[in-house]
């Protein structure tokens, strides 16, 4: 896999010292494409320039987003970190899977390393948007890493082996854009048969998230069953008449 097909994520950083040291963590291991979702430090700023020394032109060219969907829509592959274990949590990987798993997929698909605020992580929701979760063992008595060393870490054992990762003729995964319209397709119709907890409908649909994003659906398989939800919406529009 060629640097350009991964992206480097961050969620509402707070710290541009934070900023600029990823900027030279992913220029030191050969990775170009930054993306800021809500940023709370300005990353141009002196600090962000400072820290980022000979990787300026990363902070010059981060692409900015208002929402982690957004920023994730043209990816096919998208790993959020966490430390957080619980019941929407599960099949962690840890940072030295990174490369195995992406050999797994075609050398154009685009892959996102995700990374949450460094106060309080990423949300449940924001997982959601992610097929699988990369977790770095640490001391329990002080559990949290820097955002620029989690960047690090990650990045590191993704780029031990470039000759190990992605050909083309691997899986090719429906981006992102194209599975949340899926889900939320799901979302409606589900609702709609009755199926889900309008009280709490991601509570079922977390489990589907999951199965689906371990399958690595392609554009084909997204139709197929886009295509099924539209006939259960069919169905249930006839049954009300």
């Amino acid at each position: 896999m060629t640097a350009p097909a991964v992206s480097v994520v961050l969620v509402e950083p707070q710290g541009a010292l934070n900023i600029g040291s990823v900027c030279r963590v992913m220029m030191n291991f050969g990775f170009a494409d930054l993306r800021l979702v809500k940023p709370r430090a300005d990353h141009l700023s002196k600090q962000a320039r400072d820290m980022a020394v000979n990787a300026r032109d990363l902070l010059k060219n981060a692409g900015l987003f208002g929402t982690l969907a957004e920023a994730l829509a043209d990816c096919g592959l998208c790993l959020g970190t966490t430390r957080r274990f619980g019941k929407y949590r599960q099949d962690f990987l840890a940072p030295q899977e990174i490369a195995p798993l992406l050999a797994r997929y075609d050398a154009g698909v685009k892959t996102a390393l995700v990374f949450g605020r460094e106060d309080d992580g990423l949300t449940t929701a924001e997982l959601d948007l992610c097929q699988f979760f990369i977790t770095i063992a640490t001391n329990p008595a002080l559990p949290s890493l820097n955002l620029a060393q989690a960047v690090t870490i990650c990045l590191y054992e993704l780029s031990r082996d470039r000759q190990g990762l992605a050909e083309p003729g691997g899986l090719e995964p429906a981006d992102s854009g194209t599975l949340e319209s899926m889900y939320q397709h799901m979302r409606r119709t589900l609702l709609d048969a009755e199926y889900l907890d309008p009280q709490n409908p991601d509570h079922i649909l977390r489990t589907f998230r999951r199965i689906f994003g371990r399958a690595g659906l392609d554009q084909r398989e997204v139709r197929i069953i886009r295509g099924l939800w539209s006939r259960i919406d069919w169905l249930n529009s006839q049954r009300r008449s």
